[in-house]
C-alpha cells in the first residue's frame, strides 16, 4: 500500500551502477542521520553478478529496482525508476552511490529548507570531495557552490564548483541558478513534478532540471555549510559508457543514446528547431524558459552569458537584456587563442609555484586573467613549439597577452609580452 501524502520523512534517491559503494554509502547515510527511523530509500541497482545488498537486502526501508547493469540505458533512465518509487514522503535528497555524510545531516537539511523563505525551496550543490581509499585525508569543511563554466560544443552548459567565499557569517543558503544530480534536497512532490527525462543521457541532465524546476515554481539554492561529500575520481568504478560499446555486444551504443539526448536538450532549451512533444518532461506553468533566462542570466539560444553570471555574482540578475544585439554586445563570449614565445619559453625553474597569464585589449587592459599552477607548468614546457592554447571569455577579443612567472620566493620573475594570433 502506497503511503499518503504527508508521510513523514525523506524518500533518499540512489542511482548506482556496478558501484562497491553502495552499500557503504547506504551504512554511512544511516548511521549519521539524526532519524534514520525516518529515512526511505529508492534504488535503482543496475549490477553485475558480484554485487550484494548485504545487510540492507530485504530492508523495509529499502525499495529496488534491481536489474543486470546490461540492460542499463543510462543515468537518467534510471533515477527516473527511481521516482517510480516515490511514495508521498514530506521531503526527497537525490544522491549517487558514493557518498560521506556529516552527523545529523537530515535535520540539518530540513533546518535550510526552512531557512530559505521558500514555499518550494531546492537545496543543490556539487559537494566537496572525499577518497574512500585514503581514510587519513581530511574532509573539507568549506562548502562550495557552483558557477558558470562554459557551453560545450553540443550546447550543454556546464558548471564549476568553488568554495563559498565568507561561509561562516552565513546564516541560510544562499540562491543559486543550477541543479547537481548527485546532490538535491526538495519538497518530496518534486519526484512529481519535476520528473527525470528517461530519454536524457548523462550531460544535459543538470541544467534542464535546474530550467524544468523554475519553470515549476521552484527556487534554486546552496548549500552554506557542508551537508555531505562525493566521491569524484571514478578510479575504481565501470561507467556505464565503459560497458555499452559494440565491442561489448551493446545493441544500441552509448554514444547513440547521447547523441539523442545532446539533441532533446538543445531542442528543450530553444538552441535548435524540432518536433518534440516533451509532455511532463517539458517546463512548468509558473515560469517560463525566458523567466529563467533573466533571472540566471543566461541566453541559451545564442549561447551566452551575462558578465554578473560569469562572474559567479548572486541571481537575480540585475539586468535583462531584451534583444540579440544587446547580448552579442555586452555578454562574455569564449575564445580559444595561442600564446607564442618567439625566443622559446622560460627555462624550467623548480622554484616557481605559478604562470600569471593575462590577456588584454589594445589599451594595456586586462580582460582575463588565469593562473597557471606549477603542476600543470611541466606539460606545457615539454612541447615542441613554444607556444600554448589558452581559453577565455570576454566581451570581445583581446589583443594582447602576458605571461609572468612567479616564484615562490624571489616573487615576480621576467615577465613576458606577445600578440595574441589564432
Amino acid at each position: 500500500m502506497r503511503a499518503q501524502a504527508d508521510t513523514p520523512g525523506i524518500f533518499v534517491q540512489i542511482a548506482s551502477y556496478r558501484d562497491p559503494q553502495l552499500v557503504p554509502t547506504l551504512r554511512d547515510c544511516v548511521a549519521k542521520a539524526a532519524h534514520a527511523d525516518k529515512l526511505t530509500f529508492g534504488i535503482c541497482w543496475q549490477r553485475d553478478e558480484s554485487e550484494s545488498l548485504e545487510e540492507f537486502a530485504g530492508d523495509p526501508r529499502v525499495r529496488v529496482v534491481e536489474l543486470d547493469y546490461r540492460d542499463s540505458r543510462g543515468t537518467c533512465w534510471a533515477r527516473h525508476q527511481i521516482q517510480q518509487l516515490y511514495a508521498g514522503e514530506t521531503y526527497t535528497l537525490q544522491i549517487d552511490s558514493h557518498h560521506r555524510f556529516v552527523e545529523g545531516w537530515d535535520t540539518l537539511l530540513v533546518s535550510m529548507m526552512g531557512q530559505t523563505g521558500s514555499a518550494k525551496p531546492v537545496i543543490s550543490c556539487y559537494a566537496p570531495g572525499f577518497d574512500p581509499f585514503d581514510p587519513a585525508e581530511p574532509f573539507a569543511e568549506t562548502p562550495w557552490e557552483l558557477g558558470f563554466d562554459r557551453f560545450t560544443p553540443e550546447g550543454v552548459l556546464f558548471m564549476r564548483p568553488r568554495e563559498m567565499e565568507g561561509w561562516k557569517a552565513l546564516t541560510r543558503p544562499i540562491p543559486g541558478r543550477y541543479f547537481s544530480g548527485h546532490f538535491a534536497f526538495a519538497p518530496g512532490s518534486f519526484c512529481r513534478d519535476v520528473p527525470y527525462d528517461p530519454n536524457l543521457y548523462f550531460h544535459g541532465e543538470e541544467i534542464t532540471i535546474a530550467v524544468r524546476a523554475f519553470t515549476h515554481g521552484y527556487d534554486l539554492f546552496c548549500p552554506h555549510r557542508v551537508v555531505l561529500w562525493h566521491e569524484y575520481t571514478r578510479k575504481y568504478r565501470t561507467k556505464h559508457w565503459d560497458d555499452h560499446v559494440p565491442e561489448k555486444g551493446a545493441e544500441i551504443p552509448w554514444t547513440v543514446r547521447n547523441d539523442h539526448s545532446l539533441l532533446r536538450n538543445r531542442i528543450l532549451l530553444g538552441m535548435e528547431e524540432g518536433d518534440v512533444d516533451f509532455g511532463p518532461y517539458g517546463f512548468g506553468t509558473e515560469r517560463t524558459l525566458r523567466d529563467y533566462e533573466d533571472y540566471a542570466g543566461i541566453n541559451f539560444r545564442l549561447r551566452l552569458v551575462q558578465p554578473y553570471t560569469y562572474e559567479n555574482r548572486p541571481p537575480p540578475n540585475p539586468e535583462i537584456y531584451t534583444s540579440d544585439e544587446e547580448w552579442q554586445s555586452r555578454a562574455t563570449k569564449e575564445f580559444w587563442t595561442r600564446i607564442r614565445f618567439e625566443n622559446g619559453f622560460p627555462d624550467p625553474d623548480p622554484d616557481v609555484d605559478f604562470w600569471y597569464v593575462g590577456v588584454h585589449d589594445a589599451d594595456g587592459n586586462e580582460m582575463h586573467r588565469a593562473d597557471i599552477p606549477a603542476k600543470e607548468l611541466g606539460r606545457i614546457l615539454a612541447q615542441d613549439r613554444a607556444e600554448f592554447i589558452h581559453q577565455y571569455r570576454a566581451y570581445r577579443k583581446a589583443e594582447n597577452w602576458t605571461v609572468w612567472p612567479h616564484s615562490k620566493d624571489r616573487g615576480w620573475l621576467e615577465k613576458f609580452t606577445g600578440r595574441l594570433t589564432g
